[in-house]
């Protein structure tokens, strides 16, 4: 029951989602036929197509019409770059996934051994240089991150050219090694920020009565940590990380346009400055529902 009622829930907030997506795009100025045939179309011919386009119906059976094609995987056509939405999504999604399971990746790994070492050894030399680090970490924005890691390890060290960007479909390695630098832009914050509540919770767990009842029984800081106050710290800290993933679904938008990097982020700048709204409806609902399923995933657990 409680599944379905999360499911009913999610379904609602999808719905709705796609509305207010639907509906701020048809506010905006700019006639899809002028964009198709120009400025210079006859008023006969512009009036033409928008008939064609279904443009001169009323606004909701628009949005059931574009609903309709969303639920068959048909967002229409681009009009800028003349083909479906669809395929032009599916060109771009595989560089945007990598990105984000390469930054969830990184975050993993130095957020968890970091944050048992704070936890294990509280209020020592390391503990306190490790909280001036994060903090530091946190307060850096990742577009200005990654701009240093351009500078720093682009120009400077020669570790990877900036801009140079090589697609998953002209090879895998060489993306993968592209993507490990905007991964770090987008990671290190999140990272510290995962530190620090990772040590909080188990910080808190230090203090129950279950943690003085292994020590009683000769168990050792380490084997405590890792064996009892971790596996009970983790779920809220799952909670916590499900959040992080969805913020960095929904904010590799400036970590792409910086790096070069060809997935959705960069495609919905262009998409948005060319006013092509059909692949901005498009990238705007679907990081809307992989942030709403995250949460909701998160919540669940």
């Amino acid at each position: 029951m409680k599944w379905i009622r999360k499911g009913a829930a999610v379904l609602i907030a999808v719905l709705a989602l796609s509305f207010v997506t639907f509906l701020a795009f048809q506010v905006l100025p700019g006639d899809p036929a002028m964009m198709r045939l120009g400025t210079n179309a006859t008023p006969e011919a512009l009036e033409a197509l928008r008939e064609e386009m279904g443009l001169n119906d009323p606004m909701l059976v628009r949005y059931g019409r574009w609903l309709g094609g969303v639920f068959k995987g048909d967002f229409g056509e681009s009009l800028h770059y003349k083909m479906p939405v669809s395929e032009l999504l599916w060109q771009v999604l595989p560089n945007t996934l990598l990105l984000a399971g390469l930054s969830i990746l990184m975050i993993l790994v130095i957020a968890f051994p970091l944050g048992l070492l704070y936890a294990r050894f509280p209020g020592s030399a390391v503990d306190r240089t490790g909280a001036v680090i994060n903090q530091t970490m946190m307060a850096v924005p990742a577009f200005f991150l990654g701009l240093l890691i351009s500078v720093v390890l682009g120009l400077w060290m020669k570790a990877f050219l900036p801009g140079a960007f090589v697609s998953y479909d002209e090879g895998l390695g060489a993306c993968l090694s592209y993507l490990v630098f905007p991964a770090m832009a987008i990671a290190i914050p999140k990272a510290a920020m995962t530190v620090r509540f990772l040590r909080s919770a188990l910080l808190t767990e230090r203090s129950k009565d279950y943690v003085r009842t292994a020590r009683s029984k000769g168990l050792t800081e380490g084997k405590v940590l890792m064996l009892h106050m971790l596996p009970n710290a983790l779920p809220g800290v799952k909670t916590f990380i499900g959040v992080i993933v969805s913020e960095i679904i929904a904010g590799s938008i400036v970590v792409e346009q910086v790096f070069g990097v060809n997935g959705l982020g960069r495609l919905l700048v262009r998409s948005i400055s060319n006013r092509d709204y059909n692949v901005v409806q498009a990238i705007v609902l679907y990081i809307g529902i992989v942030v709403l399923l995250v949460n909701s995933s998160a919540e669940t657990e």
